[in-house]
């Protein structure tokens, strides 16, 4: 595992590749996404959280993942334009991973390992799980895919 969160990187949706240490010094909300969930109008309240709380050090980074009853088929040049077009996304979007098995991403193997699920699971279980990291790269807590983004405001205050 990773030392560190800022020791890891994934391509963006735009295939540019970049590392978490370039969000070193703010607040992540980071979230495992799909197109076609029935979360996915969460991607809403996720861009909300982002534009309030942005300018004090939030960044909402987007993992989309085809993982689960494959809800995300598409593409990342598709998955780029859903996004924008039905919920205006503007927070920063990555390449499709996978956040379990033989081929989970390192980032979700960090976040897994310093989060643990109900009852001491590493899985993920659904679509938009949260994982809520502070300034210093430390992962804080872990959210279901039931918890909405707004029910984080509360917490994302108090890391900023």
């Amino acid at each position: 595992m990773a030392a560190s969160l800022y020791d890891l990187s994934a391509p963006r949706i735009d295939g540019k590749q970049t590392s978490l240490s370039e969000f070193k010094d703010k607040v992540m909300l980071i979230v495992n996404t799909a197109s076609k969930c029935g979360f996915t109008p969460q991607y809403e309240g996720l861009e909300k959280l982002y534009e309030q709380y942005k300018d004090q050090g939030l960044v909402v980074l987007g993992f989309p993942c085809n993982q689960f009853g494959s809800q995300e088929p598409g593409n990342e040049s598709e998955i780029a334009e859903f996004c924008q077009l039905n919920y205006g996304v503007s927070f920063p979007m990555f390449a499709k991973i996978d956040v379990n098995g033989d081929d989970t991403h390192p980032i979700y193997k960090h976040l897994k390992g310093e989060a643990k699920g109900i009852l001491g699971t590493e899985g993920i279980k659904w679509n938009f799980t949260k994982f809520l990291v502070d300034r210093r790269g430390q992962v804080v807590d872990r959210y279901a895919p039931t918890t909405k983004p707004e029910e984080l405001a509360k917490e994302v205050e108090k890391l900023l």
